[in-house]
């Protein structure tokens, strides 16, 4: 086993323990950005001027009117910023715009000395607009052929040769809905300057590295005149990885023009309309099947609906490129991503970061075939895995580790669920209740775990060691309550050999660990964690030394065992505490900067072939879904996981962010409907779900009644933080199996063998229209399909037999 994923004598990770901020979460202690308002003096309030058109060029900007509100101290348009006017990491988001990309894009920020004067001054500034045409319909965007960004095509083995020697070949189009972060805590920045003009901004953002750049860059200043602090989040998801740049750099203009503290804190319609999505989807698709309904060739094209600006769709759309397959192998693929121009806010990170769209889009196809192949969508998966031993290789070229993993989890979830028994429990209640019918459905992941970026796979640390024995880290993640930090303690007194009480964690600062990567990718607690347990081993390697000349041995021999040093084979020990101070009388160095980069990645874009994942990480979920028939609505009853995270650092934390991604993942796919007005009228380009009463989010009703999660067992990952594996994104995707349990349910309203359409978001309304579809194929003639498309035998030029079935569509 490898040092980095070995363990040692009674760790502190693998242990369960709440969240280390715990208490103070729900007892309301703990401190977000915009509270620190509250402790800081002469605050002044931003409020943005919203343009509620979605597209236009801005002939006149009049802010005379605001300055004549009380209260209302300054105006900030482009003429203030000092530097580069622009907030984004490819120069095409400018901060403060002069043509209007967006319904509620912001093209200047008013400052008041109250939040209520800074709204009416926003109110008073007089803009007016040259309107332009606009796209906001995605299918829009493709007609027009407004696209923008790398168009990447990913390709592997003989697509035509695949096509040629299938036995089936369908094809068919799938469209799927954008998803709104929806996090606790909003957008928020709070901008001030010491007396050395040093810049001083506290960022609720994932990126810290990258927030300090930006604002660097937007005041014409360098980076070591720039400190952003993280404290924590209440919730991020992606959706501050990107986006929180501008606000900072907005709060950071108005401190540096003012020499006041100016903060910046969206209220939630503002950031529900300023700030963006998840991407949505649009999927054109062809595969083919052998005799036995083994897939042969894929050939499809997925575009993403980016918005304005290319934020990270570039990297979004090849990560759905790189996770198509999921857990399927595909010999012959040749798969096309692009992005959309579409005049909406601009798209961004979300858990999963792309990994979602391209694993549906797999699924979806699943689901839709098995009926036409005469399969049970459960052997169809199955049938399909990645298998060990047959050297097989992602569409992208890189290698499947532990594939056998794929198998165990998913028959672990079998076992565990009881699947075969309650299927046939499900088929006799089915056949009792003509209008309820209940549907049950498994699903795996497959997901990989690196930034596809290869540069970005680095994390630091500093570890300082206190003369009294006590412990502070420092490390370039953030904290959005997903219990990095709780891990990073673990890591820490496990590699120090003490207990955890005498460690403690200081705020995620650019001044203390510089040119980190995004807490993002899942690979927060890999990164991190290494360079932590890096830092620790330098101060402790030190210690060694000085506890063997105490300890009269080698300092190979001596042991740091729950806050004890001891030599093998003695009786004679050491406490830490004691260690440390004489440490401290013979000038060891009591402190250390760790470091740490993933080894064996390589990736080369262009070519869309190679390595970037460290590793995969394997899931499955089995859901029962009950369905009305009148009405489409539907209850989830049973939800039963495997999955994978290696030897877990903090079992607790672990199983709750299963739990957490999967119902988020429900959310998406199931109830969160984003609606747009893409009528010609006032209001076109305008967020119609912008509030939580509009914007369904799942809550307790929506819990399985009976949720059950299993960590897999023996599942070591050689190379990785004490044997440790991601969880962030992957457990999202493990809500694919109540999308497909609810095609299920609807199937059964059908004759045997339809093939059901099924939007996404599944809302009981278009679940309701699919129960619909089944039941016509019912009554229509051939008893067989319902979606108006039909199925025969045939050849063509060059080809065996195949049974050729005419388009397949369904959109969101």
């Amino acid at each position: 086993m490898s040092h980095l994923s070995q363990r040692p004598e009674k760790p502190a990770v693998g242990v369960s323990m709440p969240h280390e901020s715990a208490v103070q979460h729900v007892t309301g202690a703990a401190l977000y950005t915009d509270d620190l308002v509250h402790r800081t003096k002469d605050v002044l309030h931003a409020y943005p001027v919203q343009v509620m058109k979605a597209h236009g060029r801005i002939t006149r900007l009049h802010t005379g009117p605001a300055l004549a509100v009380p209260g209302v101290v300054r105006v900030l348009t482009g003429a203030d910023v000092p530097g580069v006017n622009d907030a984004g990491m490819k120069h095409d988001e400018p901060l403060f715009p002069d043509t209007v990309m967006f319904h509620g894009h912001a093209v200047a920020w008013v400052l008041g000395e109250t939040l209520e004067a800074a709204r009416l001054g926003a109110a008073a500034v007089e803009v007016d607009l040259d309107e332009q045409p606009s796209l906001i319909a995605l299918g829009d965007a493709i007609a027009a052929g407004s696209f923008h960004g790398a168009r990447p095509v990913m390709l592997t083995g003989d697509v035509d040769a695949g096509f040629a020697d299938s036995a089936h070949v369908f094809s068919g189009e799938f469209q799927f809905s954008d998803q709104e972060h929806f996090y606790l805590e909003t957008h928020a920045a709070l901008a001030l300057v010491d007396e050395n003009g040093q810049m001083f901004v506290q960022s609720s953002t994932q990126h810290p590295s990258e927030t300090q750049e930006i604002i660097a860059h937007v005041l014409g200043l360098h980076s070591h005149e720039v400190t952003v602090q993280c404290l924590r989040m209440g919730g991020g998801f992606g959706g501050k990885e990107m986006q929180p740049h501008g606000f900072a750099a907005v709060a950071a203009l108005g401190a540096r023009l003012t020499g006041r503290p100016v903060r910046v804190r969206l209220n939630r319609t503002q950031d529900l309309t300023m700030s963006g999505k998840r991407h949505g989807f649009h999927a054109e698709w062809r595969i083919g099947f052998d005799a036995e309904g083994r897939i042969q060739a894929l050939d499809a094209t997925l575009t993403a609906d980016g918005g304005w600006s290319l934020d990270l769709s570039e990297p979004v759309v090849a990560r759905a490129l790189c996770h198509i397959d999921n857990t399927y192998w595909i010999p012959n693929a040749r798969v096309a991503g692009r992005i959309a121009k579409t005049n909406k806010v601009s798209n961004t990170a979300f858990r999963g970061f792309g990994g979602p769209q391209g694993m549906l889009v797999i699924e979806d196809i699943m689901g839709r075939c098995a009926p036409l192949l005469g399969l049970d969508p459960m052997e169809l998966r199955e049938r399909n895995f990645y298998r060990p031993g047959q050297g097989q290789t992602t569409p992208y070229g890189q290698p499947v580790t532990h594939p056998e993993r794929i198998s165990a989890v998913w028959q672990q979830v079998c076992a565990d669920g009881r699947l075969a028994d309650r299927r046939r429990e499900i088929a006799a209640f089915n056949a009792a209740h003509p209008n309820t019918k209940r549907g049950l459905a498994i699903t795996g992941v497959k997901f990989g775990i690196s930034f596809n970026l290869t540069a970005f796979n680095q994390g630091g640390a500093l570890v300082l060691v206190y003369k009294d024995g006590s412990v502070l880290i420092n490390h370039g993640g953030t904290e959005m309550g997903q219990g990095l930090h709780t891990k990073m303690l673990q890591v820490a007194a496990t590699t120090l050999g003490i207990p955890l009480h005498k460690v403690r964690l200081a705020p995620t600062r650019t001044d203390k660990v510089p040119n980190t990567s995004a807490t993002a990718a899942s690979a927060g607690a890999d990164l991190n964690g290494a360079a932590v347990k890096n830092a620790c081993e330098q101060i402790r390697e030190r210690l060694l030394q000085v506890a063997g000349g105490r300890l009269g041995t080698n300092a190979s021999d001596v042991r740091i065992v729950e806050g004890v040093a001891r030599a093998l084979g003695s009786e004679t020990e050491l406490a830490w505490d004691d260690l440390v101070r004489t440490a401290y009388f013979q000038r060891v160095q009591l402190s250390a900067s760790g470091f740490y980069r993933t080894e064996g990645l390589h990736w080369d874009a262009k070519a869309f072939q190679g390595s970037p994942f460290k590793y995969f990480s394997y899931g499955a979920a089995a859901a029962e879904v009950e369905v009305d028939g009148f009405t489409g609505a539907y209850r989830i009853r049973r939800v039963d996981i495997v999955h994978d995270v290696g030897d877990s650092l903090s079992p607790m934390i672990d199983i709750g962010q299963v739990e957490g991604g999967f119902v988020q993942g429900a959310g998406w796919l199931t109830l969160e409907d984003m609606r747009w007005d893409t009528g010609d009228g006032p209001g076109r380009g305008r967020l119609l779900t912008q509030a939580a009463s509009t914007y369904k989010l799942p809550s307790f009703s929506e819990m399985p009644q009976e949720f059950h999660v299993r960590l897999l067992e023996n599942a070591t990952e050689e190379g990785a933080v004490y044997g440790s594996k991601a969880v962030g994104e992957p457990p999202l995707m493990l809500a694919f199996s109540v999308r497909e349990a609810l095609r299920q349910a609807a199937a059964a309203f059908g004759p045997a063998g339809v093939s059901v359409e099924l939007a996404s978001p599944a809302t009981p309304e278009a679940v309701y229209w699919a129960i619909e579809a089944s039941r016509r194929a019912a009554a229509s003639p051939d008893g067989h399909r319902g979606d108006g498309s039909t199925t025969g035998a045939g050849s063509t030029t060059g080809a065996g037999p195949r049974a050729e079935a005419e388009a397949l569509s369904s959109s969101a």
